[in-house]
């Protein structure tokens, strides 16, 4: 079968890319805007270069068309938490999922402890392994629903018994494939 992206719906192509491109990150970007901590998972999101060390993700708007609280918070704050969900914590995540007001903290909600790790950063959530603290880069002008936001990694959180000597990283992160949730495993 031989599928053309310009006869298919948004929606068929995001499943289209969502179950094919697998498994991929799944994670908090966690920012903060008056005092109201927002931590929202995401898992369209990858790095894009290591030098300079950056990551894209796509963020959507809300259903009436307004940006989402973590697109309009980077905006204006330049300033983003990425916490890796793993399998401590991703029941958390999942609820942290349902849209919220934007004078509504995730954090408070489902009870999710943080961690002020860097002052000029958003806390990092305290069950992730490994977290990264990134400035605002650029965006990627495309049509449609989603903006693409580049970060810039500036500094990296991860747990002192889950690196080693050379930087080899062993982190239970988990991915997405899909629809469904999946621990990374060791072949």
């Amino acid at each position: 079968m031989l599928l053309d992206y310009s006869e298919e719906s948004a929606i068929n192509k995001y499943k289209l890319m969502s179950d094919t491109v697998v498994p991929r990150p799944i994670a908090w970007i966690v920012t903060q805007e008056n005092g109201v901590i927002n931590a929202a998972p995401f898992s369209y999101f990858i790095p894009l270069s290591s030098s300079p060390a950056t990551v894209i993700v796509s963020i959507g708007h809300k259903e009436d068309g307004s940006q989402k609280d973590s697109l309009s918070n980077i905006l204006k704050n330049k300033k983003a938490t990425i916490c890796f969900v793993n399998k401590n914590n991703v029941k958390q995540a999942a609820l942290s999922a349902t849209s919220l007001g934007n004078n509504e903290s995730e954090i408070e909600k489902y009870e999710i402890e943080v961690n002020e790790v860097l002052e000029d950063y958003p806390p990092m959530i305290s069950s992730s392994q490994s977290a990264l603290f990134c400035d605002y880069y650029s965006t990627v002008e495309l049509p449609g629903k989603t903006v693409p936001i580049i970060l810039e990694i500036k500094k990296q959180y991860i747990q002192d018994d889950r690196i080693d000597e050379r930087y080899h990283i062993n982190v239970d992160n988990i991915g997405r494939v899909g629809a469904k949730f999946k621990a990374m495993v060791d072949l």
